[in-house]
């Protein structure tokens, strides 16, 4: 049996996913977190087999978790279950060794099988990101955009665009100031903006 932790910031999704698998037979649910510091002191004491991880969540995003759940926790599979559009996120998701994207408009069904072929060693896209992955280089502007950037760079724009300062992101990523600087600049000549208004106006159109 899969052993599933989520974590989410929002008590109706996790209510509402453990009232679903409180009754399979294939996945038990183990618990559920609100926060993405609060995984690691789980994994701790917790054998888990699976997360579904929102990328919005306080203390630590979703995508610098799982960036360090592959590292110090390689055995546990992650998959991204968020709001946030996967023609932005699910490569870098992917790139980064998550074994799957979910959208939160994805059916019961769909979610219990992405968690059996996680747990099984596989990995999870949905139909049209499989086809979005065997299109040309010019198949859609958010397979462009991702290309433009590297992951740590869709890192820095994600926390830019929630509003948080070069010093808040310099702490979360454990990198200095001075490297968010760097980004910075380089995200702003990638999207050819001047300022950091435009910066995060272009991030949201693009992931709309």
């Amino acid at each position: 049996m899969v052993k599933l932790l989520v974590v989410d910031p929002y008590p109706i999704v996790s209510k509402g996913l453990e009232l679903v698998f409180e009754t399979t037979r294939d996945v038990s649910f183990i618990g559920t977190l609100s926060d993405g510091e609060a995984i690691f002191d789980f994994l701790k004491h917790n054998k888990v087999d699976v997360i579904l991880c929102e990328i919005d969540l306080p203390k630590l995003n979703g995508i610098t978790a799982l960036r360090k759940i592959r590292k110090e926790y390689p055995d546990v599979r992650v998959i991204i279950f968020s709001t946030q559009p996967e023609e932005v996120y699910a490569l870098n998701a992917i790139k980064l060794g998550a074994a799957g994207y979910l959208s939160k408009t994805t059916d019961i069904i769909t979610i219990k099988d992405a968690i059996i072929k996680a747990y099984m060693g596989n990995t999870y896209l949905s139909e049209a990101m499989t086809k979005r992955l065997m299109q040309s280089k010019k198949s859609s502007e958010g397979q462009s955009f991702f290309k433009k950037l590297s992951n740590r760079e869709i890192e820095v724009l994600k926390l830019l665009t929630s509003g948080k300062r070069n010093k808040e992101i310099a702490q979360e990523l454990d990198i200095n100031e001075k490297t968010v600087s760097t980004y910075r600049a380089r995200l702003m000549k990638k999207l050819n903006v001047t300022n950091l208004v435009d910066l995060v106006n272009q991030a949201k159109q693009l992931a709309l």
